[in-house]
């Protein structure tokens, strides 16, 4: 196993691990198999959804893990069609059943399906489902600038984090700097770049071939460094291990602002533009 990683201070005065595990699509035996296989190297954070369909498989991975339960943050995350309040709330409590818990160490809006027009109402709910002690934490998930600024004012409860797309061809420095102002926590989906991984890029193999890491050891370093949070999947237990084991070195800033730079004006993975996305 890797040495213990860091944690990130919430605005809620909560902590998470400084880099989480995805575990969409992991499903089935074979899932909960990558999942143990996950926190028997080092991981401590576990993010799933409703949409992702294996919330089952998360739980009975904590519980077959042997580590306690309060060492382990589970996250998850509320789907569009789940945005009415009451709606919201039953969805978090089913999700509690599935997973076999008694409480969410995080819940997120997944998407803010703004032409659905509700995502005030999930907040107002999240909000009420922490104060009942069925998350310790609560966030959102792609939301932008107006969509955060939309359920602060309703609420006058701000995100302890926002999950949004990051990775060296979308760096998201706008969002960074929202969340900077705003005390939110950024977390990286898809931190490596998925298929489109610039894993041949010559500011990533410069400084994985300087610092004799891994090209994906250079990116989730990256991550780190720009105080984001990255959830990387893998189910090969080498590539897990690999992926957690990051602390060991420091990009230059040099070498940080070259990766940076590979960002694209259009460097989305497939067009989720949170404006106009919807996932139900």
């Amino acid at each position: 196993m890797v040495s213990a990683i860091p944690h990130y201070t919430l605005n809620d005065g909560t902590q998470l691990p400084a880099i989480g595990f995805g575990t969409y699509p992991l499903t089935g035996d074979d899932g909960i198999k990558a999942m143990i296989s996950a926190i028997e190297n080092g991981y401590r954070l576990l993010d799933t959804a409703v949409n992702y369909g294996n919330e089952d498989e998360v739980g009975e991975a904590v519980r077959q893990s042997g580590i306690a339960r309060d060492d382990i943050a589970v996250t998850t995350k509320i789907p569009g069609r789940h945005h009415e309040y009451d709606q919201a709330v039953s969805s978090v409590e089913d999700a509690l059943r599935r997973l076999g818990l008694d409480h969410v160490d995080l819940v997120l809006i997944h998407w803010p399906n703004p032409s659905v027009g509700k995502y005030r109402e999930a907040w107002r709910a999240l909000v009420d489902v922490r104060e009942r002690g069925l998350a310790t934490s609560i966030g959102v998930s792609n939301f932008t600038r107006q969509h955060l600024a939309d359920i602060i004012h309703d609420t006058g409860v701000t995100p302890a984090v926002n999950q949004i797309e990051l990775h060296p061809y979308f760096p998201q420095a706008e969002m960074r700097a929202v969340h900077a102002e705003l005390g939110i926590q950024t977390e990286s989906w898809s931190p490596l770049g998925k298929r489109s991984a610039p894993f041949d890029q010559q500011p990533v193999t410069d400084a994985a071939e300087a610092h004799g890491v891994a090209p994906s050891q250079v990116i989730l370093r990256w991550q780190l460094q720009l105080g984001a949070l990255p959830l990387p999947k893998s189910a090969n237990p080498q590539r897990q291990r690999e992926n957690l084991d990051v602390t060991g070195f420091q990009l230059t800033e040099q070498e940080m602002n070259a990766i940076t730079a590979l960002g694209r004006p259009h460097g989305r993975l497939f067009g989720g533009d949170p404006d106009i996305h919807e996932e139900m």
